[in-house]
């Protein structure tokens, strides 16, 4: 009769392990999940594997196999689960890898995301040694110390995951917990979870990276507007010769820092999908027109000629602010970048579905390195002279997300000494011809 009460015995044995993973070990509640999911599987296929009878009577004894079901009871009817499917399903729907060794370091059981961690797993119907499927020592060491000491362990580990071919690295955050055997001479097991923290490792070097480009870039003109203030304190005030040149520096510094908080406040908005779109019919002719005409001064500095070569006839179908807000990045750009006596470009393109608008300009075009990297914020192919031009390092990142939101794509196409064509494109209208 002991047997009939067997699955409900292992439902608060795991229940009672799972509350006390919560209580006194876990912060993070669905690495807490994951883990008692995984103590779940690690119950069931410990006594699947470790045990190898399970004595209920002195006449007869059994042995617990997939055949036997799991029986779940509710308010109106019972229901009759088979083990050996319930633990599948459960495995199989997990996104964490899931190990399960025994105390021999033999891999008895594994989910499918950890046959695309390790590969091939089974090989010719018998376990393979861990070592075997990985030579990373804290994995080795994780499980070791489930098993030899009986407890829990935590690492991060780095490693070559098999399923994508070439070998792309990953971070997992790995947790092993022992398994403790159903009898009191039984050998002991250990359930590995490794959960995939790939990209939050990589979230967290953009942050870095974005909060220490940030303050370089503030600290350089703030650097600037202090020494220049202590020298008018210091008298320069009063010299009528060069106290406007100091106050023009402070200005143009201000304007700069203004500029660049500016830009970081639209890409965060951008990259967050608080700013949206409202694609209409624009005429781009009108729209480059009038990007020419903010930008004339700039240009005309340099001798720098602006062609506006899009048809009278052309309409894009996007947001007429963004769109302007793109072009006079790129024109910008292609104005701050050029040659002197050079010129600026703009064309639009019909390719299909997409409208492509193209901004050509004769400057000494961007060598091949650049070119994947070019619309990543911060990214400057000659850091001091984009200074000294004013720019912010972010209005290539602004005009890409921008191009996004349209469901369309920001490209360039250069090469050194021929100058640099930058496009946008964008969806036609559903209903345009």
């Amino acid at each position: 009769m002991a047997y009939r009460f067997l699955p409900a015995l292992i439902f608060v044995a795991v229940f009672l392990f799972a509350a006390a993973l919560l209580v006194f070990y876990f912060d993070n509640p669905i690495a807490a999940l994951s883990l008692v999911i995984a103590a779940f599987l690690g119950a069931l296929v410990a006594h699947f594997s470790f045990s190898q009878k399970a004595s209920v009577s002195t006449d007869a004894p059994t042995q617990l196999n997939e055949s036997q079901p799991l029986i779940v009871k509710n308010n109106s009817s019972t229901e009759v689960v088979p083990a050996g499917a319930l633990l599948e399903a459960t495995m199989e729907s997990m996104r964490e890898g899931v190990l399960v060794v025994d105390s021999g370091m033999r891999v008895v059981a594994a989910n499918r995301t950890a046959h695309d961690i390790f590969g091939s797993i089974e090989e010719r119907g018998t376990p393979r040694r861990l070592s075997d499927l990985t030579r990373h020592l804290p994995v080795y060491t994780a499980f070791q110390t489930a098993l030899e000491a009986g407890e829990r362990s935590e690492t991060k580990v780095e490693m070559h995951v098999s399923a994508t071919g070439a070998g792309e690295r990953r971070v997992f955050d790995l947790r092993v917990a022992p398994l403790m055997p159903d009898e009191p001479n039984g050998k002991r097991g250990a359930v590995g979870v490794f959960f995939d923290i790939t990209r939050l490792e990589r979230l967290e070097r953009v942050r870095q990276e974005f909060l220490s480009n940030v303050s370089h870039e503030l600290r350089t003109p703030l650097t600037a507007i202090l020494t220049f203030v202590e020298t008018l304190e210091d008298g320069a005030v009063d010299d009528r010769e060069n106290n406007r040149r100091f106050l023009s520096v402070i200005r143009r510094n201000a304007a700069r820092m203004h500029n660049l908080i500016d830009d970081i406040l639209e890409l965060s908005a951008i990259e967050a999908g608080t700013v949206s779109v409202e694609p209409t019919c624009v005429r781009l002719q009108s729209l480059t027109a009038d990007c020419f005409t903010a930008l004339a001064p700039r240009a005309a500095e340099r001798n720098i000629e602006l062609h506006n070569e899009v048809g009278h006839e052309v309409y894009v179908y996007a947001d007429a602010r963004r769109l302007e807000q793109m072009l006079t990045n790129l024109v910008d750009n292609a104005i701050k970048f050029n040659r002197d006596g050079g010129a600026v470009r703009v064309r639009h393109e019909s390719a299909g579905e997409r409208d492509r608008v193209l901004i050509l300009d004769t400057g000494e075009g961007i060598a091949p390195e650049h070119l994947p990297r070019i619309f990543e914020r911060f990214y400057r192919i000659d850091r001091a002279r984009s200074r000294a031009l004013g720019g912010t390092g972010l209005g290539l990142a602004i005009v890409k997300h921008l191009a996004r939101a349209h469901s369309g794509e920001a490209s360039v196409r250069s090469a050194p000494n021929e100058g640099s064509t930058f496009t946008i494109e964008l969806p036609k209208a559903v209903n345009s011809e």
